[in-house]
């Protein structure tokens, strides 16, 4: 309707996926990288999550068209399927043929004999199989299992199965439960899909309008793109949503150009709009405010009469602490903040014998020795350093240490515990064993006691100073490679053959060849990509390689 008004050729906001209208924004471009990196990962698991809305199908429909021919893949968009029926979607998919029994349901066994036969075959033949199933998240715990059982089918020089789960945030907190954390650790490449910037927004509309002919000034102003990013939380199909409705009323007003105000009115029709309380609601609630100001009065009293026996309460808690219960003193501003008629029903309250006041948490226990620190989590690997420099007596384990400056998106995806260094900058710092990490919280461990803390009280006294155990392979000399062969590269191609399937001919060198094969496995795993062999390349090839190392807990 709207479209001749702004010289458009097409409806630029259209929900369906228009290939025309494609917009790859760097996070969407690096998400394509990890699902092509699955094509030759040698097995496993390939995780990718984001909001609704953010463009994973998207990144999925990129993903299939550039599949090469070699590869056989399955492509499952409706998981709320029993063992069974996913075994059969997976056998349908790959154009198995299941032999069907006389008067007897089909078992999962009579499904995998000849699912196995086939993937054994497609591999004699040079090809990759790849499964692929969108919506993850509605998958049950008994079939994510299944999952992982499918990736135990195997060749002695590897699997014969890669999989792809794209679904929803829930997805990650589904793959934290203890019960599946042996799929957990078959994760060899994850990425989450966040939402556009303000600018890639601004970038994203007008992409959609210049493939749509627009050959105008953009007609949307400043303060209207900085809202739309705002109302639609950069995330894009909401971005469709309010751009179309804001054209739609900018052309039903005349207006050549979308300002702030339209596209508040357009936000208000297509997304729920903030609750807003009435007049009405508003005089009822003061007429029933006045009706119970006479009670609130003698509840206040009470109150005060309450107060004024009580036991202080106690001291502030450290910031890393244990979180503790609110005290019993701190109930009367809480009702009376909460309204008068809350206020007279708690004077009753009152009346109960006083619940004692929790005891103060105690301040968390730290060590002040960075060599301490180093042998607690020595113990972690089950080794003894003695006394001395604890590095360099682990170095005769092949054991060594890893110490930088980095951030907790890091350290969960290196996934191993670690000493953190509080309080670096007050000149007396202490340390703490990292032995768990989730969404909102920290677990430390010091002296052998452990105490959880959020991610705000950590960050108040944590600078980002992080180390590490990881063990070497032999021949490494604790110095990064550089253009060489030798037992170390052998182990490192090795693992990436394992990894991406690309065997290499004749001796392994670090050439350039190998190098941008460590910079897809860099990207894959969230590190630097500079195509260099050191600590952190080698702490995710052991990983990947299923190196028998400490793991950072991620579960609640």
């Amino acid at each position: 309707m709207y479209m001749p008004f702004f010289g458009l050729t097409q409806a630029p906001f259209s929900l369906a996926p228009d290939p025309r209208l494609l917009f790859m924004s760097d996070r969407h471009r690096e998400a394509l990288a990890h699902l092509l990196y699955g094509l030759g990962g040698g097995g496993g698991f390939v995780l990718l999550t984001g909001e609704i809305g953010t463009g994973k199908t998207t990144v999925c429909r990129c993903f299939l068209e550039q599949i090469p021919a070699h590869c056989n893949v399955a492509y499952i968009f409706n998981p709320k399927l029993t063992v069974t029926e996913l075994l059969q979607s997976i056998c349908d998919e790959f154009h198995v043929t299941v032999p069907q029994k006389e008067l007897l349901p089909l078992t999962v066994k009579d499904y995998l004999d000849p699912l196995n036969t086939f993937l054994l075959q497609a591999h004699a033949a040079g090809q990759n199989n790849v499964l692929i199933i969108d919506e993850a998240q509605n998958l049950s715990a008994e079939v994510l299992e299944q999952l992982r059982l499918l990736t135990n089918l195997e060749t002695s020089e590897r699997k014969l199965l890669q999989i792809v789960l794209i679904g929803q945030p829930e997805l990650r907190t589904m793959l934290q439960r203890p019960e599946l954390e042996q799929l957990a650790q078959r994760v060899i490449a994850r990425f989450h899909l966040d939402a556009l910037t303000e600018a890639e927004t601004a970038q994203y509309i007008l992409h959609r309008l210049e493939v749509s002919g627009l050959n105008r000034a953009l007609p949307f102003d400043r303060k209207a793109l900085k809202r739309i990013h705002q109302r639609a939380r950069g995330v894009p199909r909401r971005i469709n949503l309010l751009c179309d409705r804001a054209l739609l009323g900018a052309f039903a007003g005349g207006q050549a150009t979308v300002n702030r105000g339209i596209v508040n009115k357009a936000a208000d029709e297509v997304f729920d709009p903030p609750v807003r309380a009435s007049s009405l609601t508003w005089r009822w609630q003061r007429s029933l405010a006045l009706v119970g100001l006479s009670v609130a009065a003698g509840a206040g009293l009470l109150a005060t009469a309450r107060l004024a026996t009580q036991t202080p309460q106690a001291p502030h808690a450290p910031e890393i602490a244990a979180v503790a219960t609110p005290t019993d003193a701190a109930a009367p501003a809480a009702v009376a903040a909460s309204g008068p008629v809350m206020a007279a029903a708690a004077a009753d309250a009152t009346l109960a014998p006083p619940t004692p006041p929790a005891p103060p948490a105690q301040p968390p226990i730290l060590l002040r020795d960075e060599g301490q620190a180093w042998r607690e989590l020595a113990q972690a690997w089950k080794l003894t350093p003695g006394e001395g420099d604890p590095c360099q007596a682990l170095q005769r384990e092949q054991v060594r240490c890893f110490s930088s400056n980095t951030s907790l998106a890091l350290i969960r995806q290196l996934g191993r515990p670690g000493i953190v260094k509080l309080d670096s900058q007050s000149g007396s710092p202490s340390y703490a064993l990292l032995t768990a990490l989730t969404d909102d919280s920290a677990t430390l461990r010091a002296g052998g006691i452990e105490q959880t803390v959020t991610l705000a009280a950590l960050a108040a006294r944590w600078q980002g100073d992080f180390s590490t155990l990881w063990r070497s392979p032999a021949g490494y000399g604790g110095r990064p490679l550089d253009s060489q062969s030798g037992p170390v590269v052998e182990w490192v191609a090795a693992r990436l053959t394992a990894v991406d399937g690309t065997a290499q001919a004749g001796r392994p060198v670090l050439d350039a060849s190998l190098r941008a094969r460590l910079r897809t496995f860099q990207l894959a795993q969230g590190l630097p990509t500079d195509g260099r062999l050191g600590p952190l390349t080698f702490m995710q090839l052991n990983r990947t390689a299923g190196v028998d190392e400490p793991r950072l807990r991620t579960g609640p």
